[in-house]
């Protein structure tokens, strides 16, 4: 089993979908001869060719449209997009027609793609280089929106993206592409979507949370163990929609207290949607306010102030010491 960083598992999974089905085509600006800005499709012109590992103009309402036209007609395209914020031009094709098709069609018409984007901080970029909207692609009907946190996680979840029938968001932390190695096995490997999973079990304070907040999440789990004593339950939503509310407020049910954590904004994020989740099923069982740590409500700084903007791993222990020391 190698270990692998999150940039080579993420081309496993692609490397091994297209010699298992002919019909999985990778499309996008510079992911052929160059490999994708970040390298994920390095390679895999050489290998499959470029009637299937297409380089396309720098139009990305081009790329959402053509990959929607050959989902129709029998291929699952991989779309690149090479950074989240420039896909606001794929918005209207995927809101409009991507979202509706099996709708529109009763079924008859789905639309099995694939639209990858490197999202959020952490890397120093340039202006619409560090979006973190989920919210925005959560929020559509008939999309699901996929994120992953490790290696293995997105080697799973890139295959079952691929396989789903219907159009699947998928964003990659820029900040963990080259962060750490997991060992990703060899053979085959998913995970459902819309699944969440319990990656720390604890019985005090539940935290929740997804992407590249998942490390300081657990690096402040390790702290409230360490100075408190505090047996921290960490959960990781993979998902964002459909969004898998079981394991989270089935949690806060037994720990009686929560914490959640996201990069994006926090006004209207997806944090109010789970805080929405817990008061509709765990309120009863509640012990203190919810929580969030999150990003604030303006476009992401650049360079010297952007770490301030990202939750740490030391404004999360805050949050959760504000949260136990809470009285019922």
């Amino acid at each position: 089993m190698a270990k692998l960083n999150m940039v080579q598992a993420l081309n496993l999974a692609l490397r091994q979908e297209m010699e298992k089905d002919d019909s999985v085509i990778v499309l996008g600006e510079d992911v052929g001869v160059d490999g994708g800005v970040f390298r994920v499709t390095d390679g895999l012109i050489d290998r499959f060719g470029e009637g299937r590992v297409v380089d396309t103009p720098l139009a990305e309402s081009g790329i959402a449209g053509m990959s929607i036209g050959m989902a129709i007609y029998g291929l699952r395209p991989v779309a690149e997009i090479q950074f989240s914020g420039f896909a606001y031009h794929c918005f209207h094709q995927i809101e409009s027609h991507a979202a509706r098709l099996r709708l529109r069609t009763q079924g008859a018409v789905t639309v099995p793609m694939v639209l990858r984007a490197p999202y959020g901080g952490g890397v120093r970029a340039l202006e619409h280089h560090s979006e973190s909207r989920e919210a925005y692609w959560a929020h559509m009907p008939g999309v699901k929106m996929v994120i992953p946190s490790g290696p293995r996680n997105a080697r799973a979840l890139m295959v079952s993206a691929i396989r789903d029938p219907d159009p699947v968001i998928f964003y990659e932390a820029k900040a963990l592409y080259r962060a750490f190695r997991e060992e990703v096995p060899d053979e085959e490997e998913t995970l459902p979507i819309g699944e969440s999973q319990i990656v720390r079990e604890g019985t005090d304070l539940t935290m929740i949370a997804y992407g590249a907040m998942i490390r300081p999440v657990l690096e402040a789990a390790d702290e409230l163990e360490k100075k408190k004593g505090v047996q921290t339950e960490v959960i990781d939503l993979l998902t964002v929609s459909p969004l898998d509310d079981r394991l989270f407020t089935e949690s806060v049910k037994k720990t009686g207290r929560a914490v959640i954590v996201h990069e994006a904004p926090r006004s209207f994020g997806p944090g109010a949607e789970i805080v929405s989740r817990l008061v509709e099923k765990s309120f009863y069982h509640l012990e203190a306010p919810i929580a969030r740590v999150t990003g604030f409500d303006m476009v992401i700084p650049l360079f010297a102030r952007e770490k301030a903007y990202i939750p740490s791993a030391g404004r999360i222990f805050r949050a959760a010491v504000q949260a136990l020391e809470t009285e019922p």
